[in-house]
């Protein structure tokens, strides 16, 4: 299984960073390829609203805006399942973890039943350094992607300053259980 992981914060030694190691220990434990990818350095920039609203991400699934966006849209679309961990700012997802998703469901979400991402499972997990008070609504804004994007949420997990101690231990497991197959 090969398995990305997205992270949305510029902070290398934090709360994010922490929680995506441990996302790729576990994997890598269950045998599955790893790779995180920090979403603030892949060049990706805010859509546009081309034309009228929509551009060719509707009619043609590809957003004309040319930057890092292409390149980690078709990494994406072939990886076997996602992770995504962002902090938590103001009760959302993390600018650059904003910015590449609202790309990625108007170029997927409009396919229909042949959105690439379809079926995938995929682990969302909202990492609030400070009250955590705003980590159910961002799992909330996660589902609903996910939901647009027609992939199955594996598992939804919060991190705050009081849960950081066992935390990254259970999605470390949530990460290594999704990697292995199911029992038949």
């Amino acid at each position: 299984m090969n398995v990305l992981i997205l992270t949305a914060s510029p902070n290398r030694d934090g709360l994010t960073a922490e929680c995506a190691q441990r996302a790729a220990e576990g994997l890598t434990e269950a045998g599955a390829e790893a790779k995180i990818i920090c979403l603030n350095n892949a060049g990706v920039g805010l859509c546009r609203a081309c034309e009228s609203g929509w551009g060719t991400c509707r009619t043609k699934h590809r957003c004309r805006v040319e930057d890092g966006f292409q390149a980690l849209h078709a990494e994406v679309c072939g990886a076997d399942a996602l992770v995504l961990v962002t902090p938590v700012y103001y009760g959302q997802m993390a600018e650059a973890a904003k910015a590449f998703f609202d790309r990625l469901r108007r170029c997927e979400a409009t396919r229909g039943e042949s959105c690439a991402l379809a079926g995938k499972p995929a682990i969302g997990v909202a990492a609030a350094g400070g009250s955590g008070g705003g980590t159910v609504s961002c799992l909330d804004e996660m589902n609903r992607l996910l939901a647009h994007l027609r992939m199955q949420p594996f598992d939804l997990i919060t991190v705050t300053q009081k849960s950081r101690p066992y935390k990254p231990d259970a999605i470390a497991a949530a990460a290594r259980t999704m990697a292995r197959p199911a029992p038949k």
